[in-house]
């Protein structure tokens, strides 16, 4: 327990926030692969048996079976939660690699930001799709859509501070004032907080009937 705290609070500041980013990036990274496994299982489930009640469907509002059959779950005529099972293994193989200290080509980085933001967008279209249309939302969706935002955010901060992202040299030097400030970090958790407060108001108490 010592040497793990003492990995995660080195004196260099660089090397700390790296340790942190992809610790992060590692943890989300898991937590998504569990829930994308056990979306996949219950998909299954519902592909044989439509009334099936599953474990996640804890009211009219938390419903994971009434997320699983709207079109919105197999946009790519499978399941969504199949993209999860073939990108998070990726994540967690360079967030490895990373707190191993393990230093990464840019053409690298950027694709894999490129990557993630379109995974990112993904999610938050499928969150869209859950408070906007469907009218329910799935406790696992969730997480996926938590974890994605702060593994996003993580592996924005590495390539911005590392300049991995081939920007102009004005708006690198600016981003990079950003992150060091921590502001991207004031960003993530508002936005994260304005989703929560935006569930609250929509569904209120109906959320633990």
């Amino acid at each position: 327990m010592r040497k793990i705290i003492e990995f995660f609070t080195h004196k260099d500041k660089i090397l700390r926030d790296n340790r942190w980013i992809f610790g992060s990036m590692l943890v989300g990274s898991i937590a998504s692969l569990i829930a994308s496994f056990v979306l996949s299982v219950e998909a299954v489930e519902l592909a044989e048996n439509p009334d099936a009640i599953l474990s996640c469907s804890v009211n009219i509002v938390l419903n994971c079976a009434t997320v699983g059959l709207h079109p919105s779950a197999y946009l790519f005529g499978f399941p969504n939660s199949f993209l999860g099972l073939m990108a998070e293994p990726v994540v967690i193989t360079v967030a490895i690699a990373g707190l191993a200290g393990i230093k990464f080509p840019r053409k690298f980085m950027f694709a894999a930001q490129i990557g993630y933001t379109l995974g990112l967008i993904f999610a938050l279209y499928l969150l869209a799709t859950s408070y906007f249309v469907i009218g329910a939302l799935c406790p696992w969706c969730l997480v996926v859509t938590l974890t994605t935002t702060l593994v996003w955010f993580a592996i924005t901060r590495f390539n911005i501070r590392e300049n991995n992202l081939y920007l102009p040299k004005k708006v690198q030097k600016s981003a990079y004032k950003f992150v060091d400030r921590d502001f991207d970090k004031l960003v993530m958790w508002s936005f994260i907080a304005l989703v929560v407060v935006a569930i609250m108001i929509k569904y209120g108490e109906a959320l633990f009937v």
